[in-house]
């Protein structure tokens, strides 16, 4: 089963609130991979694009409202993920 990392961008400063980087990452990641778990074990041959699509509602689902609103993953690997789902399926 694929168990992505999500990683912030280290060029973008959090400002005042930079010490929750880490936490904020292990939350962000702990969410994907909740909804890598949920989205395999729903898989019925839906197309990479509708996994990536419910990969990300979930994870956001998973999120505290203000949390799911400002994430934005990185689409390219958030294809590669649904893609590996599917290849593995």
């Amino acid at each position: 089963m694929v168990s992505p990392r999500v990683k912030l961008d280290p060029t973008v400063s959090l400002g005042s609130v930079e010490k929750l980087r880490e936490p904020l990452e292990d939350q962000l990641t702990s969410a994907l991979q909740n909804a890598v778990t949920k989205v395999d074990d729903h898989y019925h041959g839906e197309s990479v694009a509708a996994v990536e699509d419910e990969l990300l509602k979930a994870t956001k689902t998973g999120l505290h409202p203000d949390v799911a609103k400002a994430f934005t993953p990185d689409q390219e690997q958030l294809h590669e993920v649904a893609a590996q789902i599917v290849k593995d399926a």
